[in-house]
């Protein structure tokens, strides 16, 4: 069984997260809102591995977001190392379904979770379909931004 993991110092941690613009935000929400139209998804959170939301899309005021996603940040942090017990890397997906609704979990660009709550207006198939479109896309956006950033930090070096 691994042992613990190093605990990251706070200059680590500010280096590891990705620091977003607001055209980037803009162009991320547009794609969480045109993922919830075709899949007929109700809420769609994207949460960093730490459990901090980064933005949300669909969410109504009966959904405490921030317990919402420290929990979906703890359960992928679990299933990791379940996959590491059976000797995989990660498992990229979760689901959990219940008697009105159901959530999706899905590892995207190795630095996010996305987090989609859809009911029975929709199907788990449809769900993953459009959703794998919405991780690809979000994952082109992630490798541009961090592109800016290790080219910022080459001319600040």
């Amino acid at each position: 069984m691994p042992g613990p993991m190093p605990q990251k110092t706070d200059e680590e941690l500010r280096k590891d997260r990705l620091r977003f613009y607001r055209e980037e935000m803009s162009e991320i929400n547009a794609t969480l809102r045109g993922f919830l139209s075709r899949a007929k998804a109700s809420a769609a959170f994207l949460v960093d591995k730490d459990g901090h939301l980064i933005t949300r899309e669909g969410v109504d005021d009966k959904i405490d977001v921030d317990s919402i996603c420290g929990l979906v940040a703890g359960a992928f942090a679990a299933t990791k190392q379940m996959a590491i017990m059976l000797g995989e890397d990660t498992f990229l997906n979760l689901f959990h379904q219940g008697k009105r609704a159901n959530i999706q979990v899905t590892l995207v660009g190795n630095r996010t979770i996305l987090a989609v709550v859809f009911d029975d207006s929709t199907t788990i198939g449809m769900v993953r379909l459009y959703l794998a479109e919405g991780a690809n896309t979000l994952t082109q956006i992630f490798q541009r931004i961090l592109q800016r950033h290790q080219t910022a930090a080459g001319q600040a070096g």
